[in-house]
């Protein structure tokens, strides 16, 4: 429950969601639910010229099961908040 709870404080900002078969979309991160399955507006394919037909795609459902990494912009990540945050998780799973 971590990663969604520090996922829906990152609604309205810009990431970019690397998939298994390589694909990076960037765009608005809409929504995320407990299963990481991640909702993006304003997408923008990362490389253009690779895939071509999904220059049209403007926004998008991606299931958690295909991502492979997402990147957040740095500024927006509290990472003293996640240290703590986990560290919580951690004692209360003992």
């Amino acid at each position: 429950m971590l990663f969604y709870s520090f996922f829906k404080t990152l609604v309205g900002k810009q990431v970019t969601v690397e998939l298994k078969n390589d694909l990076e979309i960037r765009g608005t991160l809409v929504s995320v639910d407990q299963f990481l399955n991640i909702k993006l507006d304003d997408v923008h394919v990362v490389d253009e010229q690779k895939y071509p037909h999904m220059m049209s795609v403007k926004n998008c459902f991606v299931r958690g099961s295909v991502v492979r990494y997402v990147s957040l912009p740095a500024q927006h990540v509290d990472t003293a908040l996640l240290q703590d945050a986990a560290r919580r998780e951690a004692q209360a799973g003992r």
